[in-house]
């Protein structure tokens, strides 16, 4: 027998059969979604004609629309095919809807630069590659909600990110990211302008309270991904017995993350520099590990959280930061690495990859973010700096 749903109520749905007969089963949903079938309208006695019929028509069929779109955008987000499916533009989404995913790859500029040098754009791009499922976000201080970050956009970073399907560009907004964590009470009383670190002790407050919030995996803006990262909790060695905060990944509200912001606050020292970061993530490690010198490859165990060999991210230390940028007779064997981390706070931005030099970074810029290498990198000049003590050697 042929049934259309008829709205009796809010909330009420009653079945009547075909001759108009009330159903003695009546069926109730509450629910914030809208529920309708499309049937052709029953035949009946209306005086005013198939107009009518044709407008409620119309109507069924808007609904149902809403209704179908709602459902796969839901089921997209749950089932991992967010980006083979986005009903929704990218310009559209806010970053509580794309983090809310929990698997973000995120990315901090907390300068007020609104080009992203080379560097920055590889770091995004060769993360977008590497894990093309899962949202790739660099926020940027010196965004505002009204600056167009179109294809056209006249910062050519900007047009070459945001042609990527998972990557996403927002302003970072300090006074929102800090909103329900212990970071906010300090926020509220810091006067940036007096403070000597202002750029990186900034940074190291929103990563963790971004990553405490959603989850995910945070990175600085000079690692290059090469590939995934298998480990949910972890933190990275950049030596024995002294972790990184550079790139780390925790599901959201992991407590670990929770206590180092609490910490934050009650070590806080603005004027020595990495007291809030590397140096942070490491005394707390140390409350709950007891840390040994690496062996080999492996990595540590503690207790649930993975301390990284620093093979991992760091197989060139800092001191030997300029060998990225040399050219190497064999290339080094990276396949104990998931990403490396070239080292720009070293650099100052003085080197630069430039096209024809065969150097090591141009050779990761080529395999691992090559839109950037042809769109960025071709026409890059050398840059005239004083040689150190260390590039001599």
């Amino acid at each position: 027998m042929l049934q259309t749903v008829c709205v009796s109520s809010p909330g009420s749905w009653t079945l009547r059969d075909s001759n108009g007969h009330r159903d003695d089963k009546q069926t109730s949903w509450r629910s914030g979604f809208v529920r309708t079938i499309i049937q052709h309208p029953r035949p009946r006695h209306d005086p005013k004609g198939p107009g009518r019929a044709r407008m409620l028509k119309k109507i069924q069929i808007c609904l149902c629309f809403c209704f179908v779109s709602g459902i796969l955008y839901k089921i997209s987000l749950l089932t991992g095919c967010f980006f083979s499916y986005m009903p929704m533009p990218k310009p559209f989404l806010t970053p509580e809807q794309v983090l809310s995913l929990g698997k973000s790859i995120i990315f901090l500029e907390t300068t007020e630069r609104l080009e992203p040098p080379p560097l920055v754009s590889c770091s995004v791009e060769s993360a977008a590659r590497i894990y093309p499922e899962r949202p790739v976000i660099l926020f940027m201080k010196g965004l505002t909600n009204h600056t167009p970050l179109d294809l056209n956009s006249s910062y050519t970073a900007f047009s070459l990110l945001s042609s990527m399907r998972n990557v996403f560009i927002f302003p970072l907004q300090m006074e929102t990211v800090f909103q329900e964590t212990p970071l906010l009470p300090w926020y509220n009383q810091v006067v940036p302008e007096e403070e000597k670190n202002w750029v990186h002790v900034s940074s190291d407050a929103s990563r963790l309270a971004l990553i405490w919030k959603y989850g995910g995996i945070y990175m600085d803006t000079d690692v290059i991904s090469i590939r995934p990262i298998p480990e949910g909790s972890f933190l990275a060695a950049q030596k024995s017995q002294f972790s990184s905060n550079g790139i780390f990944g925790f599901p959201a509200r992991h407590k670990f993350i929770w206590d180092c912001m609490e910490n934050f606050v009650l070590k806080y020292n603005g004027n020595l520099w990495g007291n809030q970061g590397p140096y942070l993530m490491t005394r707390m490690l140390k409350t709950i590990c007891n840390l040994t010198d690496f062996q080999g490859t492996e990595d540590h165990s503690c207790p649930n959280i993975s301390f990284l060999n620093p093979q991992r991210f760091y197989p060139i230390p800092y001191p030997a930061w300029s060998r990225y940028y040399k050219v190497w007779d064999k290339s080094p064997d990276f396949s104990h690495s998931y990403a490396l981390h070239l080292w720009n706070f070293m650099n100052h931005n003085r080197k630069v990859v430039v096209a024809g030099s065969n150097t090591l970074a141009e050779k990761l810029y080529k395999a691992y973010c090559p839109t950037t290498y042809q769109d960025l990198i071709q026409n890059t000049q050398p840059r005239d700096f004083t040689p150190s003590d260390e590039d001599a050697a």
